[in-house]
């Protein structure tokens, strides 16, 4: 059986639970809302599972399935179709498996919902992970265009899941319109892609024998350079990037399990995918390149900088997701595409879990989120904090944990092209080990600083939130284990291996700068012992933490109010567009607008009024009206001859 043939599947069986779950949710009791928003996701990650042992043959050529004709209007031609190959078919798996542990973990974690809520929760998921599964799958730059408006829709929905709360509210609108920037950019060069090449399907422009890009001998062009930085202004918003990254932290208002969705295995690693996608275009645009490189590392370190210092579980995990993100940047900047997809898996693995081990504490903490009112509850809830535990060894880069080798590949392609950024990824590294290890003391170790009340309902989570805990740790540490560098294991690099097809003409022009093995393994024994020694002293030093409210000053005050930036966006660019709002709404709309539209209007009924007097209903009146009417007309008629 050709499994690639049911690749419609894939997406369609999501969608049929959004339309399910969403029509039905009025009759449909809750168990049925979770086991039929569950089903069809599991549904798609086994055909996924299917395909990937497809792709994985030797003789596998990449294939594009159509369905149909999308636009066909006068030279541009763009069908709805999908493309499977070895990069699509990894973040199928990525997306399907990841988001089908996160639906189990919801059943579970919005048991309080009543049955119609909950209904149109998991009919919001099951939207978005159709809107992501399509970016992923489609063969043109339009598809994938309309999975990514997709996912920032659903994000909204999700985001603001609880609309009754204003400050939710006010989260969604964030994220909805700072994905909206960065999705004009993207839009915009869609069509510089159209005007420039004539086509967006991604085998005319990168096929290897006559593919548009693939034959054009001039890098950095302008066009390209053009075409790439827009591309990359779209990923900036949707992988929440300097400057437009201030969206995500917020996004922390939804349901724990959305933010797992969000941050680990979907939305924001989009922007990941459709470089890597585009890799040949920005490989023939090294300028960009550099761009790329620079905003991903000082993403990294500057998110880094924040999560030292904020106490809200799930806002040091949202700010780590950004700080990640920067990672994968940086390696798509330097040419380490193999490297940033991989830390793309192995982050949708250690960061779920990380995200649901959160949500497992704010379930048995009665929805209490703040650090400093935690501890102690690694006695309490074991299988939550062993498994915490080895999201935060997997994170901060720890072998054989999973973010060690992922992470390592990013750092020594670095050190190859620029020491002195290998050097500030180092230490946006030790920022991560420190930051993780704090949160992990801070909230597992130590004595219990919350109240009575809730002390006495801190338990362990039920199995199908530790399940997926379970599994996702599982993942974290074996799942760097397909991505093993030359210089412990020949062959070991199989991930390499296995996506080598779709960077191969990228690779062929990168010029490649060998590190030797001794210098890689000296690289990898400093910054292993570094981050050691920095997650035994972040550890030290919290986990006897007794509550101390003390106010913060200097860098430590900045760093807690996240250096201000949004403060910073309220002053320049919030107050004067709302200012000028109220000047057009009240200045041009009302006093100008408004008054030209009612003065014609005071004017026909005042002209109407004064007519109407002729209308006096004596018959001498009109016969005289009569005869100056053609007096007139005599007149007319004599001097125009």
């Amino acid at each position: 059986m050709n499994a690639i043939h049911l690749i419609y599947l894939v997406p369609l069986l999501p969608l049929i639970g959004f339309l399910v779950n969403g029509l039905g949710r009025k009759i449909l009791s809750k168990r049925a809302v979770g086991v039929i928003g569950s089903a069809v996701i599991l549904g798609s990650f086994i055909i996924s599972l299917l395909i990937f042992f497809q792709v994985r043959q030797e003789d596998f050529t990449p294939q594009i399935i159509s369905y149909f004709d999308f636009i066909n209007v006068g030279t541009i031609h763009a069908s709805f179709a999908f493309q499977v190959d070895q990069l699509s078919s990894l973040f199928l798996l990525i997306i399907t498996g990841v988001g089908f542990l996160i639906h189990v973990y919801s059943a579970s974690y919005m048991h309080e919902e009543n049955a119609t809520d909950l209904a149109r929760y998991f009919s919001y998921l099951n939207l978005f992970v159709f809107s992501m599964l399509l970016l992923v799958l489609g063969a043109n730059y339009i598809i994938l265009f309309i999975g990514w408006e997709g996912v920032g829709l659903c994000s909204y929905l999700l985001i603001g899941y609880w609309f009754k709360n204003t400050s939710y509210n006010n989260a969604a609108k964030k994220a909805f319109v700072m994905n909206r920037i960065g999705d004009l950019g993207f839009l915009l060069g869609i069509f510089w892609m159209i005007n420039t090449f004539g086509s967006v399907s991604f085998h005319d422009l990168f096929n290897p024998n006559n593919g548009i890009i693939s034959i054009l001998h001039e890098t950095n062009s302008h066009r390209l350079i053009g075409i790439t930085l827009l591309l990359f202004v779209g990923a900036i918003g949707k992988s929440a990037q300097i400057p437009l990254y201030t969206w995500l932290p917020d996004a922390m208002a939804g349901p724990t399990p959305v933010s797992a969705l969000i941050h680990a295995a979907t939305m924001v690693t989009a922007g990941i995918y459709m470089i890597a996608r585009s890799n040949l275009m920005y490989t023939m645009a090294p300028s960009t390149m550099n761009v790329v490189a620079i905003i991903g590392l000082a993403t990294a370190i500057f998110a880094a900088t924040i999560a030292l210092k904020q106490n809200d579980i799930k806002k040091v995990l949202a700010y780590s997701t950004v700080s990640q993100l920067g990672y994968m940047f940086l390696g798509l900047g330097v040419g380490a595409y193999t490297g940033a997809v991989f830390h793309v898996m192995t982050h949708a693995f250690f960061k779920a879990l990380l995200f649901l081990g959160a949500g497992s504490v704010i379930h048995a903490m009665g929805g209490e989120q703040d650090l400093r009112k935690m501890g102690g509850l690694s006695k309490r809830m074991r299988i939550t904090y062993i498994t915490f535990f080895i999201g935060c060894l997997a994170i901060s880069g720890i072998p054989p944990f999973a973010g060690f080798f992922s992470k390592d590949e990013i750092l020594a392609v670095t050190f190859s092209k620029n020491p002195l950024l290998y050097i500030i990824g180092l230490g946006g590294a030790l920022l991560t080990a420190f930051y993780m290890f704090r949160l992990l003391a801070l909230a597992f170790m130590g004595k219990f600083r919350g109240t009575e009340d809730q002390l006495h309902h801190v338990h362990e989570s039920p199995g199908a939130i530790t399940f997926p805990l379970i599994s996702l740790a599982f993942l974290s540490v074996v799942g760097g284990l397909v991505g093993i560098p030359e210089i412990y294991m020949q062959h070991g690099h199989r991930l390499g291996e296995f996506l080598s097809p779709v960077f191969a003409q990228s690779n062929a022009i990168l010029a490649t700068h060998e590190i030797t093995h001794q210098t890689e393994w000296m690289l990898t024994g400093i910054s292993t012992i570094l981050i050691v020694l920095i997650s035994v002293w972040a550890w030290n030093k919290n986990k006897n933490y007794q509550g101390e409210t003390t106010a913060e000053t200097g860098l430590d005050r900045v760093l807690e109010h996240k250096w201000y930036v949004d403060e910073l966006y309220d002053a320049i660019i919030v107050k004067p567009l709302r200012s000028l709002s109220l000047f057009f709404n009240n200045v041009i709309e009302r006093s100008g607008i408004d008054a030209i539209v009612n003065g014609i209007g005071k004017s026909i009924q005042y002209g109407s009024r004064q007519i109407r007097l002729l209308q006096s209903g004596q018959a001498g009146s009109y016969i005289l009206m009569m005869v100056i009417g053609i007096l007139i007309l005599f007149i007319i008629q004599l001097f125009a001859n």
